[in-house]
């Protein structure tokens, strides 16, 4: 499908304007799904992230961190239809206001109320509502401030572990689309009310960003299979603004910052469930690099990109991060508006289904054993000193290239 970007003149006001407080983010595990084995989960317990909001806050200030992506968890809100339990919202609001950071809200990262999915006639209803109290509740507590959502949480991925995966509710094979359908549904409608509740507000979307390519020596109809995989990764934003399935209402100023996550297997081969490694040690031709990536988007959308996921586990977090900031250095002297990258997840967490092992993929792992098991519940985090040195060491390199186009063309472009 040939999708013509949108002309840089038809962007919005609210959509010119770099609304992030630190150009690096930390983003906190917040889900509260139904795993695949239909027990709920709550990640900001968990990690230990709520009970210790105030010492995972501080420990940001050395890495100049003071925008952090959060979740309300709706399942948590609304235990019973349309009746909203704000408190929680309030404490971390306050406790990031005395820290002097700034909260991104997921109002759905992955989870719903039980009475609740994708599929059920009144699930867009209901989160239009969630959005409305939302809206109502925060701007009681903080009227002035820049509010930056994230209204569904990678709907190309949840789409796909609930509808054909039967990962989560509803637990579905076959049925990605229709998942997808129902989600995006919802989104527009959140995004609708939102802005009639307050017109300032800043949608953050957050897709996974892939590259999906056939076998070598494909047949023609492998070509054609891979391609269109590709091409599906934008069918939530494309429905967003309007593009793909307008009967759902989405509009072009509904997308305003693209928010892209990107792992380190996020390169694959259509069908065959196999990774391209991430480090292109064998030079596959089929392989792209993560700024190419990154312009393809931009070519389509025209909209500001931040990086709002990205880590890898183990040792090699160092590496990676000194390969998304090569990266994102190549963008940025490129011209193109990379407004942020989120290391995601900030501290560790362990697997959704399992709750075991943790993952070691943050900046803080989770103090335990060798195994991936920890200690206690929750746990102490330690940091992890190597991926520390490593980020202090591409933060000053990225400051440099920000600081050298400043200096050659005066204040960046707010686009």
């Amino acid at each position: 499908m040939n999708v013509s970007p949108v002309p840089s003149d038809f962007l919005p006001v609210h959509s010119r304007s770099n609304p992030f407080q630190s150009f690096w983010m930390g983003g906190y595990e917040c889900t509260d799904q139904l795993n695949a084995w239909g027990n709920r989960v709550d990640f900001l317990h968990i990690t230990g992230h709520l009970p210790r909001i105030d010492d995972d806050y501080r420990n940001l200030a050395p890495f100049g961190i003071q925008t952090v992506r959060e979740g309300i968890r709706w399942s948590q809100v609304e235990k019973r239809p349309y009746q909203y339990d704000w408190q929680t919202l309030a404490f971390m609001m306050e406790r990031g206001r005395m820290a002097g950071i700034q909260q991104v809200w997921d109002l759905c990262h992955f989870g719903f109320p039980d009475d609740l999915t994708p599929l059920h006639p009144l699930f867009a209803r209901r989160f239009a509502a969630l959005c409305r109290s939302f809206v109502a509740f925060y701007r009681s507590v903080d009227p002035y401030s820049t509010l930056i959502v994230t209204p569904i949480n990678e709907v190309s991925f949840l789409s796909w572990l609930g509808g054909d995966a039967r990962g989560t509710s509803p637990y579905c094979v076959g049925q990605g689309w229709e998942v997808k359908y129902g989600l995006m549904r919802a989104y527009i409608e959140g995004v609708a009310a939102l802005r009639e509740a307050d017109p300032s507000i800043r949608i953050l979307t957050t897709e996974p960003l892939v590259n999906v390519v056939p076998q070598l020596d494909a047949t023609p109809e492998q070509l054609g299979f891979a391609a269109l995989a590709h091409e599906n990764q934008f069918q939530a934003t494309d429905m967003l603004s309007g593009r793909l399935c307008p009967e759902l209402g989405g509009q072009p100023d509904y997308l305003d910052v693209v928010g892209l996550n990107y792992y380190y297997n996020n390169q694959w081969i259509a069908g065959s469930g196999a990774f391209l490694p991430w480090a292109n040690d064998g030079f596959d031709p089929r392989w792209r690099p993560l700024r190419d990536l990154f312009r393809e988007v931009y070519r389509r959308y025209q909209r500001p990109i931040v990086l709002s996921e990205t880590s890898h586990p183990g040792e090699d977090r160092p590496q990676w991060i000194q390969f998304v900031a090569r990266e994102s250095a190549a963008v940025l002297s490129g011209g193109l508006p990379l407004w942020g990258i989120c290391l995601y997840p900030i501290i560790d967490r362990p697997d959704w289904d399992h709750l075991t092992p943790w993952h070691q993929a943050g900046l803080w792992d989770a103090e335990g054993t060798s195994d991936g098991t920890v200690a206690q519940q929750p746990p102490h985090q330690v940091l992890n000193q190597p991926y520390a040195d490593a980020l202090r060491e591409v933060q000053s390199v990225l400051a440099r290239v920000q600081n050298r186009l400043i200096s050659q063309a005066g204040p960046l472009p707010n686009f």
